[in-house]
């Protein structure tokens, strides 16, 4: 016992230092970071759910790759294929296998997160079109997670990652750490994760840029009489004004909450809910077979909504059916009027195959 709480002391000080490492990067989220891809959601559950989740436990090994605590036996066998249809026909999907070592506590995992941009036409200073550029980004995670208590468990994933832009090629290396608490008797989890802190190993053209790092808090609940989970995540935590101060905007320009969103200084409700996603699952039928999710994102919805127009950025939805020995999931997420992005995942365990 104690050594198990000598190395909850031990990983909770890297955690501390990491965070204290990476403030000083923080920066507001959009356009200032490189390998975004990290941000992504990398599955069909999770893109309903608002782009991310951190806070369940249950044997979908994708939950891992947002919160690498969420690693647990139940996982042991478990494959996770996932595609999603982004914006602009761009591909992206995630590949997962998850392995449990019971002889020294360990859950392990091994996955592939790809991003396939297609063919972006190549032109001279004229405009004149002279060729197309292949463009691409691919990373590859371990992680592994053990539990410390009955309740608190730990995790940590590491990513090499690599990105290519026709001639021009870009590497880093990253890691998450997370912890992840449950509470079956009330029915309450919570998880906190540091993503994506790490560096940028060969730049583009010299020029050293960050990743996209992030801290995030979240907490969900179920409640005892309804099979619904509710969940509130908290992200970027390391920065508090995550609003972008656009110089075209109307001095008039007001959030869903009522306040100017152009205005300097103190950033007020607006920019505190930019901050949370919140969502909710239903889980119905033997087993939980079916399911039924819906997501917020408040960040989403201030950056990419369009002045006068009403659309349903920043709101997603989606379903997951178990068929046999196999789980599928959609997700759909709106990002803007010009189109939201189409997730598509298929989960089994291939023991019981062997």
């Amino acid at each position: 016992m104690r050594q198990t709480i000598r190395g909850y002391h031990f990983y909770l000080f890297c955690i501390l230092l990491s965070v204290r490492a990476f403030d000083a990067q923080a920066q507001v989220t959009g356009g200032q970071h490189v390998f975004k891809l990290l941000t992504l959601s990398p599955s069909a559950r999770m893109t309903a759910l608002g782009g991310t989740q951190i806070t369940v436990k249950d044997d979908d090994v994708a939950l891992a790759a947002a919160n690498p605590a969420a690693l647990n036996a139940g996982m042991d066998g478990r494959l996770t294929l996932n595609h999603n249809f982004f914006l602009k026909d761009i591909q992206h999907g995630y590949v997962a296998y998850a392995h449990h070592l019971p002889r020294i506590g360990f859950t392990i995992q091994g996955g592939v997160q790809y991003m396939n941009y297609g063919d972006i036409k190549q032109a001279d200073e004229f405009g004149n079109v002279t060729g197309m550029v292949k463009a691409s980004e691919t990373t590859f995670t371990l992680g592994a997670a053990r539990p410390l208590t009955d309740r608190l468990s730990l995790g940590m994933n590491v990513r090499f990652g690599v990105s290519t832009l026709d001639l021009y090629q870009s590497s880093m290396l990253s890691a998450d750490a997370g912890f992840l608490y449950t509470d079956t008797a009330h029915l309450i989890s919570a998880g906190l994760v540091l993503r994506n802190a790490g560096v940028q190993l060969a730049t583009y053209n010299g020029l050293r840029e960050d990743l996209p790092f992030d801290l995030q808090l979240g907490f969900s609940k179920r409640l005892r009489y309804l099979p619904f989970r509710l969940t509130v995540i908290a992200h970027h935590l390391q920065e508090w004004d995550i609003r972008y101060d656009d110089p075209n905007a109307e001095s008039d320009d007001v959030s869903l909450f009522g306040e100017e969103t152009t205005k300097k200084g103190a950033p007020g409700v607006d920019n505190f809910f930019r901050h949370l996603i919140f969502n909710g699952e239903f889980l119905l039928g033997r087993n939980e077979g079916f399911r039924i999710r819906f997501g917020y994102n408040h960040l989403r919805r201030r950056e990419l909504s369009v002045n006068n127009y009403r659309s349903l950025a920043g709101f997603s939805g989606g379903i997951g059916l178990k068929i046999n020995r196999f789980r599928v999931d959609m997700g759909y997420g709106s990002y803007h009027l010009g189109g939201g992005v189409v997730h598509f995942s298929v989960g089994t365990n291939l023991k019981e195959f062997f």
